[in-house]
């Protein structure tokens, strides 16, 4: 009987972990076929003509805190509006297909941070902030109060000095 329930709860084990590779495979955020660079400077051109910083969220379709933080950020219309008014979004790839080396080291070495990653830039293509995306989490998921506060002190109208 012990062989039963360990044989159960080793396929149900199984089936679980090959579920959620499953579905980690099938999202696909990020292209590992585009040229990093090139995506970085035409966003860069779009922030500057929109008035906008650029946010790169740098990561890839294997990295599943990546792809929690898409599903997060889309389903919050809070955060979601505020990313959209105020960045031009980069989904920037790094995997064993296109490590994208040039990009990283335009950022300054982000993935020191780990996966993901977010590098704000401004309309010249100078790289703002490189936020550590673990200071932003909160048990399986991302804290929104922390999440809304990053993008909030770097957008635009934020870093610009009041008026007396």
């Amino acid at each position: 009987m012990k062989k039963l329930i360990f044989i159960s709860a080793m396929m149900i084990s199984f089936i679980g972990l090959t579920s959620a590779l499953y579905s980690q495979q099938a999202v696909k955020l990020y292209d590992p076929s585009l040229d990093g660079m090139k995506q970085i400077t035409e966003a860069i051109t779009t922030a500057k003509a929109a008035g906008k910083h650029v946010l790169i969220q740098y990561g890839g379709n294997w990295c599943s805190w990546c792809i929690k933080f898409d599903g997060f950020s889309k389903g919050d219309p809070e955060i979601s509006k505020l990313m959209n008014d105020n960045f031009i979004q980069v989904k920037l790839n790094y995997s064993p297909e296109n490590r994208n080396d040039a990009s990283n080291e335009y950022l300054g070495n982000p993935k020191r941070f780990g996966f993901p990653v977010f590098i704000i830039l401004d309309g010249s293509g100078k790289v703002l902030h490189i936020q550590d995306s673990a200071l932003l989490e909160e048990g399986a998921g991302y804290n929104q109060k922390k999440v809304l506060g990053f993008l909030r002190n770097w957008t635009v109208a934020a870093l610009k000095p009041s008026q007396p």
